[in-house]
């Protein structure tokens, strides 16, 4: 467990109470006595406590607080939007689990023409999403509050992003939106779509499709609305593959600027 996202804050001395599912937790990694672990409280502060009791009877174990170290570990990030167009129920955990770990902010699910059936009726704010993202933020490490919202439809995409390029007044250029696409008609690569200046975007989102794709009519849609259409010179990809090879591609590109990153789709 690379740290443990508290729901609480430690108490007058130092102390933070660890019991329920969280205390499961504890024992399934087979922590004792001694352990060091980082916790991200509740401000997003991380501090470094130890474990200080196991109580067996009870069911509980306390961590004790030893020191600050948000003074010396802030992790600023560029913001990454993923807009998923509805899989199957399994293929949207994978990726929602996928994409907190690689620390993307926010994600849409998107009722498209080729969603799967029964994504209308789908629970995107539910506790098993609540607890899959949890788990992937303590097993990652991730400080990015990932979270993922109420669907939307494509023409919802459309109108999102406009306000958003809108917002930048004069400087559109620091926030993009990529859209993976099958096809590779009127499609660029990564590298082309983001620009030698890509350490600049300061919020990339990412739009990928269900197992169906994405239609062309989408496609017309999303490039009236700023979206670019990317084409991977790739084997064919699934949907939860095709997600996390496009934000490991794009988060590698605008972090760091590594310009031959994305040369090869």
């Amino acid at each position: 467990m690379r740290q443990f996202l508290s729901h609480d804050f430690p108490d007058e001395r130092g102390t933070i109470l660890i019991n329920g599912t969280d205390f499961k937790h504890f024992r399934a990694v087979r922590s004792k006595v001694g352990d060091m672990v980082r916790v991200l409280l509740p401000n997003q502060n991380l501090v470094l406590m130890t474990v200080a009791k196991i109580d067996l009877v009870e069911k509980s174990l306390t961590l004790l607080l030893c020191e600050n170290e948000a003074a010396h570990s802030e992790q600023k990030t560029k913001r990454i939007w993923l807009f998923q167009f509805v899989p199957k129920a399994s293929k949207f955990e994978q990726i929602v689990r996928q994409a907190t770990e690689c620390g993307v902010e926010r994600i849409f699910p998107v009722i498209s023409e080729f969603s799967s059936d029964g994504a209308t009726n789908m629970n995107f704010r539910s506790e098993r999403i609540a607890r899959i993202i949890r788990e992937a933020r303590q097993q990652s490490g991730s400080r990015v509050e990932t979270s993922v919202e109420n669907a939307i439809s494509v023409q919802d995409l459309c109108v999102l992003w406009k306000k958003e390029r809108e917002s930048c007044g004069d400087f559109p250029e620091k926030k993009r939106a990529l859209v993976f696409w099958e096809r590779n008609e009127n499609t660029k690569s990564v590298f082309d779509a983001l620009g030698e200046n890509a350490e600049n975007i300061e919020l990339c989102a990412l739009i990928c499709g269900a197992e169906g794709g994405i239609s062309a009519q989408e496609i017309a849609l999303i490039e009236k609305a700023g979206g670019v259409p990317v084409h991977f010179q790739t084997n064919i990809l699934r949907c939860e593959t095709a997600a996390l090879y496009g934000i490991a591609v794009v988060q590698q590109k605008i972090e760091r600027g590594v310009k031959n990153v994305g040369t090869a789709d």
